[in-house]
């Protein structure tokens, strides 16, 4: 599998994401959202960046058992009932997506939403890997 990150001179520099990415491999995964659910499927978490900790590390968690990596995602989306929020807290999910993720960006959009399937979900993150 290959995954090359495209980041053109001509738009603005990417933080934190890569403008596009173009994958080869011979297999596709396919990640549910994954919201700051624990194992007994309650949202935990009081805030944003915690609640972006656990649905992160349940994406990756999900990859992983996929028999994937960090560096294979191709394309992830967050969505957040708070963008605002999201853009405040910016730079320590940065880190937090650093730290769990490491520095292979995806191809990424945020996404605003009223709400999300479990009421106190904050945020909740899908995506992409190729795989060979």
């Amino acid at each position: 599998m290959s995954l090359h990150r495209h980041n053109p001179a001509e738009l603005s520099p990417p933080t934190g994401f890569s403008h596009a990415v173009t994958a080869t491999g011979t297999r596709l995964v396919f990640l549910a959202g994954q919201t700051a659910l624990d194992t007994e499927g309650k949202v935990v978490g009081e805030d944003l960046t915690e609640q972006f900790t656990t649905a992160l590390g349940n994406l990756l968690t999900a990859l992983r058992h996929a028999g994937g990596t960090p560096a294979d995602l191709a394309r992830v989306t967050v969505y957040t009932t708070d963008v605002a929020a999201y853009r405040e807290h910016a730079h320590e999910l940065g880190r937090i997506w650093r730290r769990l993720a490491g520095r292979d960006y995806p191809a990424m959009a945020v996404i605003g939403v009223v709400r999300l399937w479990d009421e106190q979900a904050l945020v909740e993150l899908d995506g992409f890997a190729a795989l060979d």
